[in-house]
């Protein structure tokens, strides 16, 4: 060990993540299906069969656990468990069960975030967040899902990245859901989802032992100089609101991938010659440490990296990148920050929404035909950085 070895504290978790429309495949009763297929849309493809976690979840949590990862986040599909409204699948929610179970049997903790994006399609008929009785369904879909995560579950989120949703909500076109030219967010959705949120946690207090939160895309907005205020007032009801609202919370998610310079009109591109991704954001790690000190001050919580990654081809930049972003993490813990942990966004190249399979955010490459999955030399080095509980020097 040298001097520039950065170790992370006595049980800080590592793991990888992702979402179940992204990697499951055939989600066809939920909004997002028939989105992705009606004609004259701008999402760039359909899901299909996305990775086929659906059925080889087994197969990605005993990867995950041989690179010597720790800890696996995943979602549960609400139209998978609840397709028509009042008619549960037993069969669906013993299937969730056996993933939380296979976790266990392969060494890994499981984290479980019950809302994706992705809703019922009778659900989005209704109104989906607008709808009078939503906080009612809510409530009663974390009830439904109490015997997947009741035991054996240390960590829920109950909404993910309700800021974007509300912003999708705002916005409409999900291909307009992009950094630097974020839609405004609907103000009355934010306000039914911290709702929603509330009253999952109160079910879950209830009937589970679990540590819960919901998980925020902190997006590290920064003024031009003279723009202060235009950057305070844009990103407080993008990001700061949803922080300030996790007070009390057991922990807040920080979810973080780029920054967003702020000039007299508003976000701008990022500068001419400057590395981008695979999504046209800057290449900048420096935003995970930026998210997780704005968590730690707005919402006084421990804070859980519950997504930070990067969407390219050249695996030794996602390598470049990660170091980066743990280094800014490293030094935020050193200042007393309380970091439960970190999870890699994604543990597959998986389906990204709007714009299809081309960003590949994945530690495991997932051959499209055959779904053939093969870990990456970054799989590899974040799993010695996780062995280790520290990060080397260069």
């Amino acid at each position: 060990m040298t001097d520039r070895t950065r170790t992370f504290p006595e049980g800080f978790r590592w793991g990888s993540a992702t979402a179940a429309h992204q990697v499951e495949g055939n989600n066809v009763n939920n909004d997002w299906w028939p989105r992705e297929h009606a004609e004259g849309t701008s999402i760039a493809e359909p899901s299909g069969d996305a990775c086929d976690s659906y059925h080889r979840y087994r197969e990605d949590i005993a990867i995950l656990a041989d690179l010597g990862l720790d800890t696996y986040r995943f979602s549960i599909e609400w139209s998978r468990i609840e397709p028509e409204p009042g008619f549960v699948s037993r069969a669906e929610v013993d299937h969730y069960r056996r993933m939380v179970e296979a976790c266990h049997e392969a060494g890994l903790q499981p984290m479980v975030s019950l809302m994706h994006f992705t809703v019922p399609q009778w659900f989005a008929q209704q109104g989906m967040w607008r709808a009078p009785g939503a906080v009612d369904r809510f409530r009663r879909f974390t009830e439904l899902a109490l015997p997947i995560v009741g035991e054996g579950v240390p960590w829920i989120c109950t909404i993910n990245e309700p800021n974007i949703a509300a912003m999708i909500a705002g916005g409409e076109d999900p291909a307009n859901l992009v950094a630097y030219g974020l839609p405004a967010p609907d103000l009355a959705v934010a306000d039914t989802l911290l709702a929603c949120h509330r009253a999952s946690r109160e079910v879950l207090g209830e009937h589970t032992d679990a540590m819960t939160g919901w998980t925020v895309a902190t997006q590290a907005f920064q003024p031009e100089p003279g723009c202060e205020e235009i950057a305070r007032e844009y990103g407080h009801q993008r990001d700061d609101w949803y922080l300030e609202a996790a007070r009390g919370d057991d922990f807040v998610g920080v979810q973080a991938y780029t920054r967003t310079i702020i000039g007299p009109d508003g976000p701008k591109q990022p500068a001419e010659g400057v590395e981008t991704t695979l999504t046209g954001w800057e290449f900048y790690p420096e935003a995970l440490e930026i998210g997780v000190r704005a968590a730690a001050e707005l919402a006084g919580a421990p804070v859980f990296v519950t997504e930070n990654g990067i969407a390219t081809a050249d695996d030794s930049r996602r390598i470049a990148y990660t170091r980066g972003a743990l280094e800014g993490l490293h030094r935020a813990i050193d200042d007393g920050i309380e970091v439960l942990g970190y999870l890699h966004w994604s543990a597959l190249d998986n389906y990204e929404w709007a714009s299809g399979y081309r960003p590949t955010f994945g530690l495991i490459h997932v051959d499209r035909e055959t779904f053939a999955r093969t870990p990456k030399p970054s799989a590899r080095w974040l799993g010695e950085v996780a062995r280790r509980n520290a990060l080397e020097a260069a």
